[in-house]
């Protein structure tokens, strides 16, 4: 921040926003009353902002209304929380407090105002000094933490902060691009998913297209153009397939709007990265939303009327079974409903329509302000249930005093990327669970007692052992035995946290003989590997394993339990002795121990073996305390977790310099397409005559016609790679030619 005095086009760009808010605003308060409180909210933080100045140069105060905006129009929040988010930054960055917020404008509006406050940590110099120095915690993990506490208060405080950090993410030019890496990191880590499971669709998108529009420019440009080229000329075919459709539901009395949705460039980057899949393999680029207002005297529910609805479109084209989604029935989690099906229209292109009523469309929108608008006025439905089981489940782990910062970062982080199954009890009750969850999982959702004592599964009326993983539409039945008890094996893959805590509350009545048992294997292992027991092997241990309090006894119990992983302590402890600190993070010991080749370590640069970059690749950097810096490529999840927690040791590797003209990096290349004769030594030609490029290893299977496989080669830059590329995929019998990860 910065302080100049206001010149004219400053305040007629605040009155302009201003008036843009007041506008929307007045579309969301219920009178002039709840006007009039947001009005003075402006005006108090005008007057408290004013002079002040952003680092982008604008006034500040267009932030607080930048965030107003997004809290009223992309979230649906009502006049306290317009007022909130203009004055979520007067406490921390004024002479104002709490209290004088609380006189003004009443205890809801200082609540919110305070939560937001509370989530920021403030640490003076010394203070922060010193925390930095301890290197098993993250200030950024308690900040998440501390956001995640304000759901005990009023979850309103969460939305308003999603509200200020997409501010945040849209300004993100103006800031340095080590910090740029941090946000966007975070963002990525916490925010993105937290509004996906929210509901906050809209929000969740433009944080996604920001992050790889800043993590990626190359790809996000490419995409958005192909995007663009695809969709052009495409509006007469569109309105030929809708044109029968709008037909026929007015004629059956719907009131209705059908409205187009394109995938955005980050989601079509995304499915090119997941399904390992060129542009040209994205199918489903466009989208339909029918958007229907339910008629209450039809005698229909909201739901039959979407089932009519589905019964009409097909009826008019075909549909393609196995890409019916059936939301309706069951939502998602997150409160999402909504019927999707894929119709293949008259020129042979398979288009995806989505069946939503006004208000299923209002919570896909809004999300859980819109739920909770819904609820207010009498509408509950089943996806109710889901988000207040989530919030309460949530709750619970913030309470717990066995987690901490760091852990709860990634336990939430966990839950909040996992996707549903939906499975049944033998009486047909549906229950949700996490992708991954197993039999055992569900006898402890079923009861803790059944649990305790399952000895098998049936599934689908098949026997099947406790491990068996269950996926969406499986019926289950637990068996039990009245003597059974929890093994330790179980924790081996139990996938569910409630179902963990369960059997590791059952061995602390045990502690005694676990911890003994756990001390005996872990200085087994030591000894194997070569390494003395001490105080100085213990300290690295615990640390590495992240045990609270470097309490060791807590350290040889979950060895017991078989919940550490004992195999490479030689590699958590190399490079340790002789030293006067420990390593701040384990992970960077961890990813310089494993990587082989002497070239990947450039001076004090580590090439990150997770996501191997090569010159050209947009890269961030992790500098440790000894002054080596791991380079990761800016869309490394392992990168982009370790930035997330650790934002203070993110730098800008100038690493280039380092990397001398006939340094080789390895990359793989993903390919697939029709077999022939010669193809494989038309490939290799170019590659290594043409091109001079050093084939480090082929793996490639042909089955049916159709081959598909991989390259790895040594090269020394992007821009080699990417005309290697391009000049592969001319080549006859070709489909796609992709870098993926070695």
């Amino acid at each position: 921040m910065s302080f100049s005095t206001f010149t004219d086009a400053d305040f007629e760009a605040i009155h302009q926003q201003y008036a843009a808010l007041k506008e929307a605003a007045e579309k969301r308060c219920a009178g002039q009353e709840e006007l009039a409180v947001v009005q003075r909210a402006f005006d108090f933080a005008n007057e408290a902002h004013k002079n002040v100045r952003r680092r982008s140069g604008e006034p500040y105060i267009l932030h607080p209304i930048a965030v107003a905006k997004i809290v009223v129009s992309d979230i649906g929040l009502g006049y306290k929380s317009i007022s909130a988010a203009l004055l979520h930054d007067v406490v921390e960055d004024t002479n104002y407090t709490v209290e004088d917020i609380r006189n003004l404008f009443g205890d809801k509006i200082a609540a919110l105002v305070e939560g937001l406050t509370k989530i920021k940590i403030v640490l003076d110099n010394e203070d922060r000094s010193k925390r930095l120095n301890e290197y098993t915690e993250s200030i950024q993990a308690e900040n998440f933490k501390r956001i995640l506490l304000t759901l005990n208060d009023d979850v309103r405080v969460v939305l308003i902060k999603l509200a200020d950090r997409l501010h945040n993410c849209q300004t993100i030019e103006y800031m340095p691009e080590y910090k740029r890496d941090k946000i966007l990191s975070e963002t990525m880590f916490i925010f993105i998913p937290l509004a996906h499971r929210l509901g906050l669709y809209g929000v969740k998108s433009e944080m996604e297209n920001i992050w790889l529009r800043y993590k990626e420019p190359e790809a996000y440009a490419d995409i958005s153009l192909k995007i663009e080229e695809n969709l052009a000329g495409k509006k007469e075919r569109i309105d030929k397939f809708v044109e029968p459709i709008k037909r026929s539901l007015e004629r059956s009395g719907f009131h209705f709007e059908i409205r187009g949705r394109v995938k955005t460039p980050y989601s079509v980057w995304y499915k090119m990265q997941s399904k390992n899949v060129p542009f040209e393999q994205v199918y489903d680029l466009y989208a339909l939303r029918i958007v229907f207002t339910p008629d209450s005297s039809s005698g229909e529910s909201e739901r039959e009327q979407c089932y009519r609805i589905f019964s009409i479109i097909t009826g008019i084209y075909r549909y393609k079974p196995d890409r019916v989604r059936d939301w309706v029935k069951h939502p998602k989690s997150n409160g999402y409903e909504a019927l999707h099906c894929t119709l293949m229209s008259d020129t042979g292109v398979w288009v995806e329509v989505q069946i939503r009523s006004k208000r299923m469309d209002d919570i896909a929108e809004k999300g859980i302000a819109a739920h909770w608008t819904y609820k207010r006025e009498g509408y509950l439905s089943e996806n109710g249930s889901e988000m207040d089981k989530w919030l309460e489940k949530v709750k619970e782990i913030l309470v717990s005093p066995d987690v901490n910062a760091l852990e709860l970062l990634d336990i939430i982080h966990n839950d909040l990327i996992s996707s549903d199954i939906m499975v049944f009890t033998p009486k047909g009750d549906q229950k949700t669970m996490k992708k991954g969850a197993t039999a055992l999982d569900f006898a402890y959702v079923i009861h803790t007692e059944i649990g305790n004592r399952a000895i098998a599964a049936k599934v689908n009326m098949k026997l099947v052992p406790l491990s068996h993983v269950l996926k969406t539409g499986d019926q289950v039945e637990i068996i039990t035995a009245e003597n059974e008890h929890p093994k330790k094996e179980w924790l081996q893959f139990l996938h569910t946290r409630h179902a963990r805590n369960v059997v590791i509350d059952f061995f602390k009545g045990r502690r005694k003989e676990v911890t003994e048992s756990g001390k005996q294997l872990l200085f087994s292992q030591l000894e194997s590997q070569g390494y003395r027991t001490n105080d100085a092997s213990l300290a690295i241990l615990t640390d590495h394993f992240q045990i609270p309090g470097r309490n060791v006894d807590e350290l040889y119990f979950r060895a017991g339990l078989g919940l550490l992983n004992l195999s490479d302590l030689s590699t958590v402890l190399s490079g340790h002795e002789g030293k006067n600190h420990l390593w701040p993070f384990p992970w960077f010991k961890k990813s310089r121990e494993k990587e082989a080749p002497k070239k990947a370590v450039l001076g004090e640069y580590v090439l990150a073996s997770c996501c191997n970059p090569i010159p050209g690749d947009p890269v961030i950097g992790i500098k440790s305390p000894d002054g080596v810096t791991t380079v990761h490529k800016k869309t490394c999840p392992v990168g982009e977790s370790i930035a997330s927690k650790y934002g203070d040791w993110v730098v800008v590797p100038d690493w280039e310099d380092s990397v001398s003209e006939k340094s080789g990096f390895t990359v793989r290349l993903s390919i697939r397409g029709i077999d022939r004769v010669g193809l494989l030594n038309e490939i290799s030609r170019y590659i290594t005559l043409i091109m001079g490029v050093n084939i480090r290893k082929i793996n490639l299977t042909t089955e049916g016609g159709i081959f598909e496989g991989y390259l790895d080669l040594s090269v020394q830059e992007k821009s080699i790679l990417e005309k290697m590329i391009r000049k592969i995929s001319t080549i006859n019998g070709i489909q796609s030619v992709i870098r993926t990860d070695v």
